[in-house]
């Protein structure tokens, strides 16, 4: 029997999961999986658990916030082998859940995952040793996500981030950076920084991306030059809010890698979670790192029909000497002739 290990966060978002347990256990019995359901118990304990024991099972489901998904990733691409990994969104905000395109509803996540497809997505790497799922940000808000108090996010959801936000707003002040890629060198005092594979940022749905693959191997950068004054910087943020990014203010290109160096001691947020003080980071894209199990949608189509289509490119490429040389090892070739005789 296939076995299925389901590790879920009991306190992410308002702890409503809990209330589905029963059901999505069921989902999964059903579609012949041996389940264990594993409950968090502190902060970590979800990438321990997966890291001891995710090898052993054929599927590894997360539910959670996004700290919950970013968690398990890290644990996982540790294995070696790549054990296919659902999630079902449980959180305040769920960037990576919107830019999927998964079910909000956490029964029908449960079933899109039973009867999904595999998805190969790219996992950022940070200063060599540390991973993130779909952005590393630095500069104006981005402490908001984890310095919100957990009570706050539990009863008022995204709201909680965008009331800190505003709190904020005259706290804003430039980094002096060095920003390398591709051969390319870019200097000057920025406010804001986002290196991310994601649609959905702090919420915002298309929020400074657009045209975003998530397994090309390439992030997607926006940074966002100083304002003058706070009134500038509300200006700058609508515009990209409808992706305008065309103007002056903004710095945006596609990498796979680069390093940053700031003359300022420098924080940055790891998909949502602190990611450290820094003066330099190298950020590199880990291409199709993680497999994910996930719904049959327009973001998984090409990745499944390329998938589909590898036997038959295989089979068109053989010559007729590596293809009969192929069935009699695999002993296709005896049985037929066994047949013919008989």
């Amino acid at each position: 029997m296939k076995k299925l290990l389901f590790v879920f966060n009991p306190f992410a978002g308002k702890g409503l999961i809990k209330n589905e347990l029963f059901n999505i256990v069921d989902i999964f019995t059903r579609e012949g999986y041996d389940v264990t359901v594993y409950p968090t118990q502190y902060a970590g304990d979800g990438g321990r658990k997966l890291r001891e024991e995710a090898g052993e099972y054929d599927i590894v489901v997360a539910s959670g916030g996004d700290g919950t998904l970013s968690e398990a990733v890290s644990a996982m691409i540790t294995l070696n082998k790549k054990v296919p990994l659902g999630y079902i969104p449980a959180g305040s905000t769920n960037d990576v859940a919107m830019s999927l395109g998964l079910p909000r509803n956490p029964v029908d996540c449960a079933n899109a995952i039973v009867h999904g497809v595999y998805f190969d997505y790219d996992i950022g790497l940070f200063n060599g040793d540390t991973n993130f799922v779909y952005v590393a940000a630095f500069g104006a808000f981005t402490a908001v996500s984890y310095e919100t108090p957990q009570e706050y996010k539990n009863r008022f959801g995204h709201a909680a981030y965008l009331v800190e936000a505003l709190r904020r707003v005259n706290e804003i002040r430039g980094y002096d950076l060095v920003i390398e890629h591709d051969g390319e060198v870019i200097e000057g005092s920025f406010a804001l920084g986002l290196i991310s594979n994601s649609q959905s940022i702090a919420g915002m749905k298309n929020f400074i991306q657009d045209g975003v693959c998530y397994d090309d191997g390439l992030f997607e950068v926006c940074l966002i030059r100083t304002p003058s004054n706070a009134i500038e910087l509300s200006s700058i943020l609508a515009e990209a809010a409808i992706n305008k990014l065309t103007g002056p203010s903004f710095v945006t290109f596609k990498t796979a890698k680069l390093s940053i160096k700031s003359r300022q001691p420098l924080a940055w947020a790891l998909d949502g979670e602190s990611g450290g003080v820094h003066d330099e980071v190298e950020i590199e894209n880990l291409k199709q790192a993680i497999r994910l199990k996930i719904g049959f949608n327009e973001i998984t189509a090409e990745q499944e029909f390329v998938r589909l289509q590898a036997p038959a490119e295989k089979l068109l490429r053989q010559s007729a000497e590596e293809y009969f040389k192929d069935r009699e090892i695999s002993g296709e070739l005896f049985e037929d002739q066994s047949d013919i005789e008989n």
